[in-house]
């Protein structure tokens, strides 16, 4: 396995799986401690959860065993700020797949920020971005304003506007993988956002 970015340290076949557990064992490290929080996999569908009786610590709940599902929600953690922490899932509505046009453009509108900062988490970790349109019917892609909304956003993180936990995650992962700093305008390109 090869890594195609382009500014970055080469990832050989020698390089580190991507294990979910890995990222999982990040997380920790970074948030368990200073923000109550743990990166759980195992479900069937993503969710958050904040600290209650029965369970104490914050859960951010991924997908199965899906690498790629434990960056995402990762994401997703990292914008959300204090306030939205404390609701589940964030608050966020959510639409089950089927969504109609006019649903589609208000999930790309809330889902350009996560996935900007998961396009950064994921050239940290040497592993592919892929959007997500998060929405099974076919007929529905994603939409050429909500690629450049989402390159828009990264070069904005890339020029200061990540947030403390994001950074401290971020450089966390391209430590343990090896890919140098990857909070740099000059590593994304519009054509990679797909």
């Amino acid at each position: 396995m090869s890594s195609n970015l382009a500014g970055n340290k080469r990832i050989t076949d020698e390089a580190k799986e991507h294990l979910y557990e890995d990222i999982q064992r990040l997380f920790q490290r970074c948030f368990e401690d200073s923000h109550n929080t743990v990166l759980i996999g195992g479900f069937r569908e993503p969710l958050y959860r904040p600290a209650c009786e029965e369970n104490p610590k914050n859960r951010v709940m991924f997908t199965l065993d899906y690498y790629a599902s434990a960056l995402h929600e990762t994401a997703h953690w990292l914008v959300a700020g204090e306030a939205r922490r404390s609701l589940e899932d964030y608050g966020y509505w959510y639409a089950p797949d089927g969504r109609d046009a006019e649903e589609q453009a208000e999930f790309e509108k809330v889902e350009a920020k996560p996935q900007a900062l998961e396009c950064i988490l994921c050239r940290a970790a040497g592993f592919p971005f892929k959007v997500s349109v998060d929405n099974l019917n076919a007929e529905l892609q994603g939409t050429p304003e909500f690629y450049e909304a989402i390159y828009q956003q990264v070069i904005a993180y890339c020029h200061g506007l990540l947030n403390q936990r994001s950074v401290a995650m971020i450089n966390a992962i391209a430590e343990f993988y090896g890919t140098g700093n990857v909070i740099n305008p000059s590593l994304y390109r519009l054509d990679q956002i797909r």
